[in-house]
């Protein structure tokens, strides 16, 4: 097995990073959330789930921007592009999530196991999407524009 280097490398820690904060921030905000308001568990977990999510692509952003793909100015343009990026990722995970645990339900090998089979192709679609997503999108380099210059003789 080949080891990424580079970009691709810092890519996936930062992404084992972003995914040990958004899990273990997403149950503290349930359990604050559920704290301050134990009678109103539907609201509550919606509201955590709301929260989470906007501090869990926050936390995520600046990881990728300073850590994976060292980019310098720009934030707020970077910050909406990275929306775009996590906005259809969102949505492609929840309407594929249904038909592939269907899929494998379909299979003996992981008929047991398919909701996880189908989170897990999920999961490994999102980090692809995700990255080339920010690397070409997000924290894209700009190339200067050429110069205009004189003919020479």
């Amino acid at each position: 097995m080949r080891i990424p280097a580079g970009e691709k490398l810092r890519f996936l820690i930062a992404g084992a990073f972003n995914t040990l904060f958004g899990m273990a921030d997403t149950f503290a905000c349930t359990w604050l959330f559920l704290y301050l308001r134990p009678g109103q568990p539907k609201l509550m977990t919606s509201a955590a789930t709301v929260v989470s999510t906007v501090l869990n692509i926050t936390v995520s952003f600046f990881s990728y921007k300073f850590f994976v793909f060292r980019t310098r100015g720009n934030a707020i343009p970077e910050y909406l592009r990275s929306l775009l990026v996590y906005l259809p990722n969102i949505a492609i995970s929840v309407l594929l999530v249904v038909p592939l645990t269907g899929f494998f339900l379909h299979l003996q090998s992981t008929h047991a196991y398919a909701p996880y089979v189908a989170q897990a192709c999920i999961v490994v679609g999102s980090i692809i999407f995700s990255f080339l997503g920010h690397k070409h999108f997000t924290f894209r380099k700009r190339e200067p524009p050429p110069a205009i210059g004189v003919a020479e003789p």
